[in-house]
Parts: C-alpha cells; sequence; structure tokens
C-alpha cells in the first residue's frame, strides 16, 4: 500500500465511514489471505476503498458509500487460485460471496450492493447501475496491476542494479 497506510488512518472523514467495519473479526481476517502475490486481501481492499471514496469525493459521488463498499468488495475468505466453488467463475461467485459476508456484517444499501456485485465488470457482463460502481471496478483494477507490477519492476531494477555491480 506503500504511502497510503497513513493516509488512510488520518482521514477522520473516510475513518468515520468506515470504523464501524475495519477492525470486524470478518474484515481482519482478510489479511490472512494473498491477493496479488505481494499484497494481502485487506491491504488490496483497503486501498481500493480509500481510492475510490477519495475520487467519489472528488466528482460528487456518495464518499460514503463508496468507502465502504471499496471495503467490502472482496469479503470472501478462501484462496481463489486453489480450491473449489461452484456456480461459476470466480470472477462470477466471489462479489456473490462478498455482498453475502458484508449484509452478515452490515446493512447494504443499493448502491452499496451494485458496488460489490460489479466491481468484475469486464470480467463479467452486468455492467454498473451507478457512477461509484464505475469508480470502484476501475480502481479495483488500477489495485490490482499496481500491486504487481510495482514489485515485480522493483525486483528487477534490483536484480539489473545487482548485475551491473558485480560486472564492474
Amino acid at each position: 500500500m506503500n504511502g497510503l497506510k497513513h493516509d488512510w488512518q488520518a482521514d477522520e472523514e473516510y475513518m468515520s465511514y468506515i470504523e464501524d467495519l475495519i477492525n470486524t473479526e470478518e474484515v481482519q481476517k482478510l489479511g490472512e489471505f494473498t491477493q496479488h502475490h505481494y499484497s494481502t486481501r485487506l491491504e488490496h481492499s483497503i486501498s481500493v476503498s480509500y481510492i475510490s471514496y477519495r475520487l467519489a469525493k472528488k466528482w460528487k459521488g456518495n464518499a460514503r458509500s463508496t468507502a465502504r463498499a471499496g471495503l467490502l468488495h472482496d469479503l470472501f475468505h478462501y484462496d481463489w487460485r486453489t480450491e473449489e466453488y461452484d456456480g461459476g467463475t470466480h470472477a462470477y461467485v466471489h462479489p456473490r460471496v462478498a455482498v453475502k459476508n458484508a449484509e452478515k456484517i452490515t446493512e447494504l444499501s443499493d448502491l452499496e450492493r451494485d458496488i460489490i456485485i460489479k466491481h468484475m465488470w469486464l470480467a463479467t457482463i452486468a455492467p454498473p447501475r451507478y457512477k461509484e460502481s464505475y469508480i470502484v471496478t476501475m480502481v479495483d483494477k488500477y489495485c490490482a496491476v499496481n500491486e504487481v507490477v510495482v514489485p515485480v519492476y522493483h525486483n528487477a531494477k534490483h536484480k539489473v542494479t545487482s548485475f551491473f555491480k558485480m560486472a564492474s
């Protein structure tokens, strides 16, 4: 999450929107699962939530619902790379599992439900209904790529630098 850790925790408005969710056992358990090779599902969810919240505020959307649904969009507790599931592809199934899990810890608005269910749009066919859903969908893709590409780039850069130091 690079520089996000301090930013999101210091943002009083953001924290007021997610404080009832962030320390629940269900959300904290996301820290036990690797998401995109170099991040946990909890780190990923916080990144998606906070960046989406900031964009929703900037674009005059519902920042509260965006922050909350962004945090809950991947609220599932299994390793999708190794575990089998029924009902379709992981891209289709996990948002529905996340909604069911989210509804166990909070009441969801129609907007929040749409954000969570539709965040895999482009990998699934049903498009989002709200601009906040599009925000979370695109931020989710951005974070996923960033969580893989940045560490890979830094590892490659380190290897190249080390190679040239050894060669000189």
